[in-house]
Protein backbone atom coordinates (compact mmCIF):
# COMPACT_ATOMS: atom_id res chain seq x y z
CA UNK A 1 0.00 0.00 0.00
CA UNK A 2 3.04 2.50 0.58
CA UNK A 3 4.41 1.14 -2.74
CA UNK A 4 1.44 2.57 -4.06
CA UNK A 5 1.28 5.88 -2.76
CA UNK A 6 5.09 7.16 -3.00
CA UNK A 7 4.39 6.31 -6.51
CA UNK A 8 1.01 8.15 -7.12
CA UNK A 9 2.81 11.29 -5.02
CA UNK A 10 5.72 10.84 -7.86
CA UNK A 11 3.83 10.78 -10.41
CA UNK A 12 1.73 13.41 -9.41
CA UNK A 13 4.63 14.95 -9.05
CA UNK A 14 6.12 14.62 -12.30
CA UNK A 15 2.59 15.31 -13.93
CA UNK A 16 2.18 18.75 -12.29
CA UNK A 17 6.26 20.10 -12.92
CA UNK A 18 5.67 18.85 -16.69
CA UNK A 19 1.92 21.07 -17.08
CA UNK A 20 3.22 23.82 -15.49
CA UNK A 21 4.73 26.29 -17.85
CA UNK A 22 5.59 30.10 -18.09
CA UNK A 23 3.06 30.01 -20.99
CA UNK A 24 1.01 33.36 -21.61
CA UNK A 25 -2.26 31.33 -20.19
CA UNK A 26 -0.94 31.00 -16.91
CA UNK A 27 -3.36 32.90 -13.89
CA UNK A 28 -0.77 35.73 -12.75
CA UNK A 29 0.61 36.10 -16.23
CA UNK A 30 0.07 39.63 -17.26
CA UNK A 31 -0.75 38.15 -21.12
CA UNK A 32 -4.15 36.74 -22.28
CA UNK A 33 -4.33 34.84 -25.64
CA UNK A 34 -7.51 35.34 -28.01
CA UNK A 35 -8.20 33.53 -31.16
CA UNK A 36 -10.66 33.90 -33.67
CA UNK A 37 -11.91 31.83 -36.91
CA UNK A 38 -13.23 34.09 -39.50
CA UNK A 39 -15.94 32.76 -41.87
CA UNK A 40 -19.15 33.39 -43.59
CA UNK A 41 -21.27 31.47 -41.49
CA UNK A 42 -20.53 33.55 -38.25
CA UNK A 43 -21.80 37.01 -39.68
CA UNK A 44 -25.01 38.27 -38.62
CA UNK A 45 -27.30 36.89 -41.14
CA UNK A 46 -24.97 34.38 -42.03
CA UNK A 47 -23.30 34.90 -45.76
CA UNK A 48 -22.57 32.69 -48.69
CA UNK A 49 -18.86 33.39 -48.64
CA UNK A 50 -16.20 30.93 -49.07
CA UNK A 51 -13.91 33.42 -47.45
CA UNK A 52 -12.05 32.14 -44.55
CA UNK A 53 -9.42 33.95 -41.57
CA UNK A 54 -7.88 33.71 -38.26
CA UNK A 55 -7.42 36.60 -36.03
CA UNK A 56 -4.84 36.30 -33.17
CA UNK A 57 -4.87 38.63 -30.21
CA UNK A 58 -2.80 38.91 -27.22
CA UNK A 59 -3.53 40.92 -24.40
CA UNK A 60 -1.43 42.67 -22.17
CA UNK A 61 -2.87 43.54 -18.77
CA UNK A 62 -0.30 45.62 -17.43
CA UNK A 63 -0.47 48.14 -20.17
CA UNK A 64 -4.02 47.31 -21.71
CA UNK A 65 -3.01 47.50 -25.01
CA UNK A 66 -3.43 44.00 -27.54
CA UNK A 67 -1.80 43.43 -30.58
CA UNK A 68 -3.54 41.70 -33.14
CA UNK A 69 -2.62 39.69 -36.23
CA UNK A 70 -5.63 38.83 -39.07
CA UNK A 71 -5.39 36.51 -42.11
CA UNK A 72 -7.58 35.87 -44.61
CA UNK A 73 -8.20 34.59 -47.74
CA UNK A 74 -10.57 34.49 -50.80
CA UNK A 75 -11.90 38.29 -50.24
CA UNK A 76 -10.76 41.43 -51.38
CA UNK A 77 -11.58 43.39 -48.04
CA UNK A 78 -13.22 47.02 -48.49
CA UNK A 79 -12.99 47.65 -44.39
CA UNK A 80 -12.13 45.99 -41.58
CA UNK A 81 -12.55 46.26 -37.52
CA UNK A 82 -12.88 45.21 -33.96
CA UNK A 83 -16.27 45.15 -33.22
CA UNK A 84 -18.20 44.75 -29.50
CA UNK A 85 -20.55 42.31 -29.46
CA UNK A 86 -21.22 39.18 -28.28
CA UNK A 87 -21.55 35.83 -30.34
CA UNK A 88 -24.56 36.34 -33.03
CA UNK A 89 -25.37 39.65 -32.08
CA UNK A 90 -23.99 42.93 -34.28
CA UNK A 91 -22.01 45.78 -32.37
CA UNK A 92 -20.56 49.23 -33.30
CA UNK A 93 -16.78 49.39 -34.05
CA UNK A 94 -14.64 50.14 -31.80
CA UNK A 95 -11.17 49.69 -34.14
CA UNK A 96 -10.89 50.11 -37.77
CA UNK A 97 -7.95 48.71 -39.73
CA UNK A 98 -6.34 51.42 -41.56
CA UNK A 99 -3.79 48.83 -43.32
CA UNK A 100 -5.88 45.93 -45.31
CA UNK A 101 -3.20 43.74 -46.46
CA UNK A 102 -3.25 39.84 -45.40
CA UNK A 103 -1.67 39.75 -42.63
CA UNK A 104 -3.07 42.43 -40.94
CA UNK A 105 -1.59 43.83 -37.97
CA UNK A 106 -2.85 46.34 -35.32
CA UNK A 107 -2.10 47.70 -32.18
CA UNK A 108 -4.47 48.99 -30.11
CA UNK A 109 -4.54 51.99 -27.67
CA UNK A 110 -4.43 51.19 -24.26
CA UNK A 111 -8.48 50.03 -23.01
CA UNK A 112 -10.27 51.53 -20.37
CA UNK A 113 -11.44 48.86 -17.39
CA UNK A 114 -15.19 48.34 -19.30
CA UNK A 115 -13.64 47.88 -22.29
CA UNK A 116 -11.08 45.33 -20.55
CA UNK A 117 -14.02 43.43 -18.95
CA UNK A 118 -15.57 43.18 -22.34
CA UNK A 119 -12.89 41.90 -23.91
CA UNK A 120 -11.95 39.48 -21.44
CA UNK A 121 -15.64 38.15 -21.66
CA UNK A 122 -15.05 37.41 -25.17
CA UNK A 123 -17.26 40.45 -26.27
CA UNK A 124 -14.68 41.64 -28.69
CA UNK A 125 -14.99 40.09 -33.00
CA UNK A 126 -13.28 41.04 -35.66
CA UNK A 127 -15.56 41.35 -39.28
CA UNK A 128 -14.16 41.84 -42.46
CA UNK A 129 -16.32 43.76 -45.00
CA UNK A 130 -16.17 43.78 -49.19
CA UNK A 131 -17.80 45.22 -51.89
CA UNK A 132 -19.87 42.34 -52.52
CA UNK A 133 -20.65 42.11 -48.62
CA UNK A 134 -20.62 45.71 -47.43
CA UNK A 135 -22.43 44.89 -44.02
CA UNK A 136 -19.85 41.99 -43.17
CA UNK A 137 -18.49 39.06 -45.17
CA UNK A 138 -16.70 37.49 -43.25
CA UNK A 139 -16.52 37.36 -38.60
CA UNK A 140 -14.67 35.83 -35.85
CA UNK A 141 -15.89 35.92 -32.43
CA UNK A 142 -12.42 36.62 -30.03
CA UNK A 143 -12.24 33.95 -27.62
CA UNK A 144 -9.76 32.96 -25.00
CA UNK A 145 -8.97 30.13 -22.82
CA UNK A 146 -7.01 31.71 -20.16
CA UNK A 147 -7.71 31.85 -16.94
CA UNK A 148 -9.87 34.85 -15.88
CA UNK A 149 -11.46 35.33 -19.33
CA UNK A 150 -14.28 33.64 -21.19
CA UNK A 151 -18.14 33.67 -20.85
CA UNK A 152 -19.12 33.79 -24.47
CA UNK A 153 -22.29 35.46 -24.40
CA UNK A 154 -22.57 37.29 -21.23
CA UNK A 155 -22.62 40.84 -22.85
CA UNK A 156 -25.58 41.60 -25.16
CA UNK A 157 -25.64 44.36 -27.44
CA UNK A 158 -23.53 47.32 -26.47
CA UNK A 159 -23.75 50.69 -28.85
CA UNK A 160 -23.10 53.07 -25.99
CA UNK A 161 -19.09 51.47 -26.19
CA UNK A 162 -17.15 53.60 -29.02
CA UNK A 163 -14.35 54.54 -27.36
Amino acid sequence: MLKIIIYLSVSLLFISSVSCSNSDDSPNSPVVSFNATLKGANEVPPTISDAKGTAKLSYDKTTRIFTLTVTYSGLTPTSGHVHVGAKDINGDALYTFTNLTSPITFTSPALNSFQESLLMYNSFYINLCSDTFPEGEIRGQLITNSPGGGCGSCVGTLGEVVN
